[in-house]
């Protein structure tokens, strides 16, 4: 834990005691040298002493810097040529001299330095009196000066130890000595340079010329050598750097070790990373503190000098000496000595700032060479900085949705793994699949683009509307689901109910109002399966029955014993339609007004060996998604219009109507079909009828116009089946080339007990008779409904009421015994009622 400087006596105290202690043998020894022994050099000693101060290598640990001085080489040739006293004092003095000169140490440190220089050459002279000198020849003497200058290393090191453990803590004394290392071979240098020097001034005092030209030479090439080393260390540290950074876009840690190696580098006391908001990133703001591990979430310096580097796109450096005046007096206000901000670049874009402040050591601050140095982290950064948003971006869109920005499928299924195994006990992980109504029909009549906002639009509602906590996704073209946890099944269709509501409002597409609808299918985990994907699957069952019911279904195992049934009957559907095995049924048409049979619908039935009487959407529905729907319909085409021939050739003249989806009026080349099928049967155009899907049709867009205005054409009658179960209007008939409108059964069958049932059947017979069309009414069950709809004078009607859809022999029958008289009506007045057939 850092303490405050002023600590530092507990260490300056016993230095200046140990000074004392150690010069006490030589003050009171008899043999000390006098005073005035070689005076003559102590100036220029002085002066040299002076000088040597800044022949120097620079090391730093934490927040101190180090630096191991050539003033060795003077110190040795005053303890040679001058008394101890002497060379106390010259140390001494020319430390204090140098430091005022550079610049003023506080108190605590200046009280070190001093205590230091007093031991230290107080530790030497001991050596020296202890073993003496003799000629500046003889080795021993040699051996002795160079041992003298070790014991003052030795005792200088040991104080800026005991300094560095009191201040930071005994963690911070491995990396120090580590770093003191390299200065053992200066001080053997020092060593050897200072004997060098005595041996040759002893031969001639001339030679002391000769020196002053060697040393200022020296002094020049040790500077180079000293810069050269502190470059190469900078390139190694920056291809190290660099290497790091590569390695990091790959774990995350980034800015980790950006941050922490700059600051090393450059030996600041903190180093910054800012990234404004761009986009869908936010604002990234992370500091690294020398006395600090981690990184923090903040800086130390004004947001003015980023915004400033930011603006203006160039470096802004400021120190105490450099600078504009008011950002030194910014800077100077927050506490911080000097401070580098450099832009970081993406594509000649600057997309945030590097920055390091506060240049480790009072006497220090950042040069040239700092910012030449953080320019070229820098590009490096912004390069790595970039391509880690890119790694980041290309794994945001391996798991999100290009168009609306919501996750996935492969996110959904990764989520609802996460979400299942870390449930509570008493939660249900739940799905709930929304695929949204007509989109196709969207995308043809207004486009693609329309399409794309729809979407976007659904997407947007369903994040807004959304329980906190749930995961939106889109998972299909126009399915979206949403993953989240809840108390139970109850609760997951009741948030799937307000959800599909909040989806109904009207969107505003290009100057258009759209009424927008979803089928929403739920299943839950643990109930409905144990894996994801099943999951999902199921839900996708429970949407596809939503579709026929229009409420929010709930997944069950029926719903998918229906399903499962429904891929195995695809291999059967082909083989029935093969062989025959498909029978077409004939419901009767009849003309309410004389209960007169005017014509019959074709509806294909299949009697499965297995299965037993498969349902209609089943088999309709596998011959669409296997691509045997055109063999389907020309099954029940063909059986149609020979039946019509046969009835023709018996005396019936009645019409046939069968059933098309808009899939098969896609098909350019169907009117040709049919008027084949018809010139081979002779069968009159006008009696066939071909019944269209309000649903496929009225909403699709008109794909299927140019192949329904070639059949009217050639004479075939249309029909709009199903009307009033869709959003369709009569305006939207107003483009087909109908001719007929058949009124859906729901609203037939309830117009007997619901008012608004009939109020609906009624405006359709209206409408429908001033639109000049026919109309047939479904589901004709009772004679209550059968009188209401002759009241409104509704021209045709099917139902149980007449006839269920009969197999052909049946119907036969059914026509021999269709007319009975009725014996309550006079023999004039006659009168004959089709028979219900049950």
């Amino acid at each position: 834990m850092s303490r405050d400087e002023k600590h530092a006596w507990l260490i300056t105290g016993p230095l200046f005691l140990l000074g004392i202690l150690l010069s006490l043998p030589l003050v009171l020894s008899d043999e000390t040298r006098p005073f005035d022994y070689n005076i003559g050099y102590a100036p220029v000693l002085f002066a040299l002493a002076v000088v040597a101060t800044h022949m120097q290598l620079r090391f730093d640990a934490r927040r101190q810097a180090f630096v191991f001085w050539m003033n060795d080489v003077p110190v040795l040739l005053t303890l040679f040529y001058l008394s101890p006293e002497l060379a106390i004092i010259i140390r001494l003095v020319a430390g204090l001299v140098w430091n005022t000169f550079t610049g003023r140490l506080g108190p605590h440190k200046a009280a070190f330095n001093a205590a230091g220089h007093i031991a230290g050459v107080a530790a030497a002279n001991l050596v020296v009196f202890k073993f003496g000198l003799g000629e500046a020849s003889d080795p021993r003497t040699w051996l002795v000066l160079g041992a003298a200058i070790v014991a003052l290393n030795v005792i200088t090191l040991a104080g800026i130890s005991g300094v560095m453990v009191l201040l930071q803590g005994i963690g911070c004394l491995p990396q120090f000595l580590r770093s003191s290392v390299p200065g053992t071979a200066v001080m053997g240098v020092n060593i050897v340079l200072g004997l060098v020097m005595l041996v040759t001034l002893q031969a001639s005092e001339w030679a002391a010329v000769l020196l002053v030209a060697l040393t200022a030479v020296l002094g020049l090439v040790y500077r180079a050598y000293a810069q050269f080393l502190q470059q190469h260390k900078s390139l190694t540290s920056i291809y190290s750097l660099t290497q790091d950074i590569a390695a990091s876009n790959h774990t995350g840690a980034l800015p980790d070790v950006l941050l922490g190696r700059v600051r090393m580098l450059l030996s600041a006391d903190s180093a910054t990373l800012w990234l404004p908001d761009q986009g869908r990133y936010d604002e990234v703001l992370l500091s690294a503190r020398y006395d600090y591990q981690g990184l923090l979430d903040s800086a130390p310096t004004p947001d003015r000098f980023r915004q400033l580097a930011m603006r203006t796109g160039e470096t802004i450096a400021v120190g105490p000496k450099v600078g504009d005046p008011e950002l030194r007096s910014v800077l100077q206000n927050v506490g911080v000595k000097d401070i580098i901000v450099v832009p970081l670049r993406s594509g000649g874009v600057t997309i945030g700032t590097l920055e390091v402040a506060g240049r480790l050591g009072e006497r220090t601050a950042f040069g040239t060479d700092d910012v030449q140095v953080l320019e070229t982290l820098s590009a490096h950064a912004g390069v790595a900085v970039e391509n880690s948003r890119l790694v980041d971006r290309l794994q945001f869109d391996a798991n999100h949705d290009t168009l609306t920005g919501l996750a996935n499928r492969r996110r959904m299924l990764e989520a609802l793994g996460e979400a299942m195994s870390g449930r509570a006990p008493r939660e249900v992980v739940a799905v709930l699949l929304f695929d949204v109504v007509a989109l196709r029909q969207v995308n043809d009549s207004l486009g693609y683009a329309a399409g794309d906002k729809v979407l976007i639009e659904v997407a947007r509602r369903l994040r807004d509307l959304a329980p906190q906590g749930a995961l939106v996704a889109r998972v299909g073209d126009d399915e979206f689901a949403v993953e989240l946890r809840t108390a139970g099944a109850d609760a997951a269709v009741a948030v799937a109910d307000t959800l599909r509501s909040g989806l109904r409002d009207r969107m505003v597409i290009e100057m258009l109002t759209i009424d927008i609808d979803t089928n929403v299918g739920v299943s839950i985990y643990p109930d409905h399966g144990s894996e994801p994907e099943v999951l999902l699957q199921r839900a996708h069952v429970a949407t596809h029955v939503a579709k026929s019911r229009g409420i929010v279904q709930l997944f069950n195992a029926g719903l998918q014993s229906r399903s499962v049934r429904r891929v195995g009957l695809a291999a059967d559907l082909k083989a029935a339609l093969t062989s025959g095995e498909l029978e077409v049924y004939f419901q009767p048409k009849v003309a309410l007004k004389d209960r007169r049979l005017v014509g019959v619908e074709c509806l294909a039935r299949w009697e499965h060996p297995v299965h037993g009487q498969v349902a209609p959407p089943d088999f309709v529905a596998v011959a669409e998604h296997t691509g045997q729907l055109a063999r389907l319909n020309g099954v029940v085409l063909r059986e149609g219009i020979r039946r019509a021939r046969e009835w023709a050739d018996a005396g019936r003249s009645l019409s046939v109507s069968v059933n098309l989806s808009a899939r098969t009026l896609s098909d350019a080349d169907f009117p040709l079909y049919v008027a084949e099928m018809l010139d081979e049967y002779g069968v009159p155009v006008d009696r066939l009828m071909l019944e269209i899907s309000e649903g496929d049709e009225l909403l699709g867009g008109g794909r299927s116009l140019p192949t329904l205005n070639r059949l009217r054409d050639l004479g075939v009658r249309l029909s709009v089946d199903d009307f009033g179960a869709g959003r369709s209007s009569f305006a939207d008939l107003s483009r087909l080339p109908v001719q007929e409108v058949k009124i859906d059964r729901t609203f037939v069958q309830g117009m007997a007990t619901s008012p608004s049932d009939l109020a609906i059947v009624r405006t359709i017979v209206d409408m429908a008779r001033n639109f000049g069309l026919d109309v047939v009414a479904e589901g004709v069950e009772s004679e209550l409904t059968l009188g209401l709809l002759e009241d409104m004078e509704c021209g045709m009607g099917q139902g149980f009421l007449f006839s269920r859809a009969l197999p052909y022999e049946r119907f036969e029958s059914w026509l021999q015994a269709q007319t009975d008289a009725d014996p309550t009506v006079a023999p004039e007045g006659e009168v004959r009622w089709l028979r219900a057939v049950p």
